[in-house]
């Protein structure tokens, strides 16, 4: 690309980049994930507009800077609707911003709502093979029958294809029967029940996925769970403070969890400290803390969604647009520089 070019990938074209590279996605949130460890990243908090009228819609800016290998900057902006559903709408919609850190020039926009349900389940799916501790991953649980859980679904069928059974639980019944068909139709050979109480779907398996749109915990008992289970906490607001104090806590940026009002912020509320947080899935992963503080308890991953992630796929987004020929380039989408070159 040259000089005030800028590259536009639209839905279709990000999606078809990515299908069939979910360890490659998981690959680069994980590198994210150590950059960020490493103190090689800038990542400001996620700002939050809100409307007056309407509290549960909300748009929010998650900027970020990944050094490293990466060197690239940008921004997600994201928004979420709930009562799109009833449209016939996708709840969420984003774009993502990819900017040149030697520059600041933006260099890419890309359809981010792909990019962000992506990322998403490649970091639940890596919390989800260091936290998990049964012997064989045939059976798993979901609450929340959407497209975060069934990107979920699919990146953990790439890395565990021995899970066979899908016990699935939703408000909305009909939109399990349709999350069960979807998953019938492309996942073959998986087996899908749609539980009709929470209890049933937190008793059916060790380990368990919510990806809600709850605004407030409603989940304030877990006897129905197995010791030893893995709960990905993808939606954050679920689960009462009670139940995150019980459990051994796994996040993936304390700071940035601890805000808006998520389940662990409450929890930090409650307490008045963050001692209930043992450490983040980089610690994990880079073997600086192990995977369990005890084999009996339930363990709990909070991801707050970094912006790292966002850019970290976009930029393999990014490159591979302009590798295989994909996109649209547009020129002069920037201005002529203002400063004159008086040697021209």
């Amino acid at each position: 690309m040259h000089n005030g070019e800028i590259l536009i990938l639209k839905g279709p074209e990000v999606n078809s980049l990515l299908a069939g590279r979910e360890v490659e996605i998981m690959q680069a949130v994980r590198m994210a994930y150590e950059t960020h460890a490493c103190g090689e990243s800038s990542l400001p908090h996620s700002t939050f507009l809100r409307f007056p009228n309407n509290q549960s819609n909300r748009i929010i800016a998650l900027p970020a800077y990944l050094g490293a290998e990466w060197e690239i900057a940008g921004v997600k902006w994201v928004s979420s609707f709930p009562g799109n559903l009833e449209a016939g709408l996708d709840r969420a919609s984003a774009l993502v911003v990819l900017n040149s850190s030697q520059t600041g020039r933006p260099e890419a926009i890309l359809e981010g709502s792909i990019i962000s349900a992506k990322r998403t389940a490649a970091s639940a799916v890596l919390a989800a093979l260091c936290l998990y501790m049964g012997d064989k991953m045939d059976r798993v649980s979901l609450i929340g029958c959407g497209l975060i859980n069934f990107e979920i679904v699919r990146f953990l069928l790439s890395v565990r294809p021995e899970v066979r059974r899908l016990v699935v639980y939703d408000l909305d019944s009909a939109r399990g029967e349709q999350f069960k068909r979807k998953c019938q139709k492309a996942l073959g050979g998986v087996e899908v029940e749609v539980a009709e109480d929470l209890e049933t779907v937190l008793g059916s398996s060790s380990l368990i996925s919510i990806a809600t749109t709850a605004a407030s915990p409603y989940i304030d008992d877990l006897s129905a769970v197995a010791p030893g289970s893995a709960i990905l906490h993808v939606s954050l607001r679920d689960l009462a403070p009670k139940v995150i104090l019980s459990c051994d806590n796994v996040v993936d940026d304390a700071d940035h969890v601890c805000r808006a009002s998520t389940s662990v912020h409450l929890a930090e509320q409650l307490t008045g400290s963050r001692k209930f947080i043992r450490c983040a899935l980089s610690d994990i992963l880079s073997e600086r803390a192990g995977a369990r503080s005890d084999a009996g308890n339930i363990v709990i991953f909070s991801p707050f969604g970094l912006g790292i992630l966002d850019i970290a796929v976009g930029k393999l987004v990014r490159d591979l647009g302009l590798k295989l020929g994909r996109g649209t380039i547009i020129e002069s989408f920037l201005p002529e520089p203002w400063v004159e070159d008086d040697e021209r």
